[in-house]
């Protein structure tokens, strides 16, 4: 009996079919460097540009300046390009350029936005990261959100080719660090300024991403937060962890319109929330393209032993089921924010231990946007949270602060050479991140 085969290769050949390289059998694996096109999967990077104040407002300390970024701003820029990216998560100094109400300083922003405009980088615009300048005093200021909505306006005016922002990044973290374990800024250490620094931080966020939607109707928002969880080893567990992994979900619940658990609820009314401030933000979401960014570094997970004592777990559960927690909750389109490890020889296998959690997403049919090593270059002194200013490096960049790589570099290449050109979900081609102005604010 014939097969069916062979009337096939008399037909049509043995193999090589016309027709098959637009997506068939000799069409494209998604390997190669990234290409930028609008359904391309975002391989990203950042600057570290973290600025708080500590010593109860009398030391800023400012990241770019710390790892000399205003002075070889060209030379990291010039870096991103080299290393086969396309996306910089990119954070504009917003201490030093809003000098008071109406009033900037875009000296050195005009300088950084051109060449990043010149190399063709997409930036993912970082607007508030971690402090406020000295006059608007710290997160307890309710005139707070006005102002900084202000100076998004005037960004997405003066730079209106840049589409994608983080209006402020890691609100839990910035209100928990300044308010509640008394770190950075206000240094507060109670659940009232907790509460009062999340509310103003998750407000100005909000009516930020209005004024940006204003000169951006088609603007994406990647709200950068943290992915925390602790574990509580104790037969009997205490309420205060367990509210704690609750409190963990309150700047994107707040963010995002989600109605909290009726615990968290009446946290936030024990602690300065009114009614009328609560039914304010479960009124809707913010405009534009809302993607939920998930930072994640293994000591965002930590295991509390029966003896009290605290350790960090390094990703028992990691970025996959953490962030997996936080889609159910709120369904957005997902990107891996943040992620590094402090230890240089366990870069490159933390790298694909990441990437491996982002291959698990993908098959789960989660949209995830994009991926971030984060950052560029080391830092300085986040062994201790920026608490002192002792100037110890923290090895955690592509590169080292003499821009010389890091072994994570060379391994960062390899995934961008493999992956570089896969689209945000499998077989994704027919959808794209497009250019209309968002419209739609239901599920379905």
């Amino acid at each position: 009996m014939k097969s069916f085969l062979t009337e096939i290769k008399n037909r049509f050949g043995n193999g090589h079919y016309e027709g098959d390289q637009y997506g068939g059998a000799q069409g494209h694996n998604g390997s190669g460097l990234p290409t930028g096109l609008p359904n391309n999967f975002m391989f990203a990077t950042g600057i570290e540009c973290s600025y708080p104040t500590i010593d109860h407002g009398k030391t800023r300390r400012d990241l770019l300046a710390e790892c000399d970024h205003y002075n070889r701003y060209k030379e990291d820029l010039a870096l991103v390009k080299a290393m086969g990216l396309q996306v910089l998560r990119y954070g504009l100094p917003y201490y030093k350029i809003h000098k008071g109400p109406g009033q900037y300083d875009w000296e050195f922003a005009d300088l950084a936005m051109a060449e990043i405009q010149r190399l063709g980088i997409t930036p993912i615009l970082d607007l508030l990261h971690f402090g406020l300048p000295d006059w608007l005093g710290n997160f307890q200021n309710p005139e707070f959100p006005v102002y900084f909505a202000e100076y998004c306006e005037a960004v997405a005016a003066r730079y209106p080719w840049v589409r994608y922002y983080t209006p402020v990044n890691e609100i839990y973290v910035t209100a928990k660090m300044s308010a509640k374990d008394g770190v950075w800024n206000e240094q507060l250490k109670s659940d009232k300024g907790f509460v009062t620094a999340i509310k103003h931080l998750v407000a100005a966020s909000i009516m930020g991403n209005q004024q940006i939607a204003k000169q951006r109707p088609d603007c994406v928002i990647v709200q950068s937060e943290s992915a925390e969880f602790t574990h509580e080893l104790r037969a009997e567990r205490t309420p205060a962890v367990q509210l704690e992994n609750k409190l963990r979900f309150l700047a994107l619940d707040l963010l995002y319109a989600h109605h909290p658990e009726g615990e968290v609820v009446n946290y936030l009314y024990d602690n300065g929330m009114t009614r009328r401030e609560y039914e304010w933000f479960m009124a809707g979401e913010p405009p534009g393209y809302q993607v939920m960014g998930n930072d994640y570094y293994g000591r965002n997970e930590k295991i509390i032993l029966p003896n009290g004592e605290v350790c960090t777990s390094m990703d028992v559960l990691g970025w996959y089921t953490i962030t997996h927690d936080y889609y159910q909750r709120y369904k957005k389109p997902v990107m891996h924010t943040e992620t590094n490890v402090f230890d240089p020889k366990d870069g490159p296998t933390w790298l694909w231990k990441q990437w491996v959690n982002i291959l698990r997403m993908r098959k789960e049919g989660v949209p995830v946007l994009g991926f971030t090593w984060y950052s560029l270059i080391d830092q300085i002194d986040w062994d201790n949270g920026l608490a002192e200013k002792r100037g110890a490096v923290t090895p955690c960049g592509l590169y080292d602060l003499d821009r010389k790589p890091r072994p994570v570099a060379e391994a960062y290449q390899m995934l961008l050479r493999e992956y570089g050109q896969i689209t945000i979900v499998p077989h994704g081609e027919l959808f794209e991140v497009t250019t209309r102005p968002a419209t739609l604010k239901v599920e379905v």
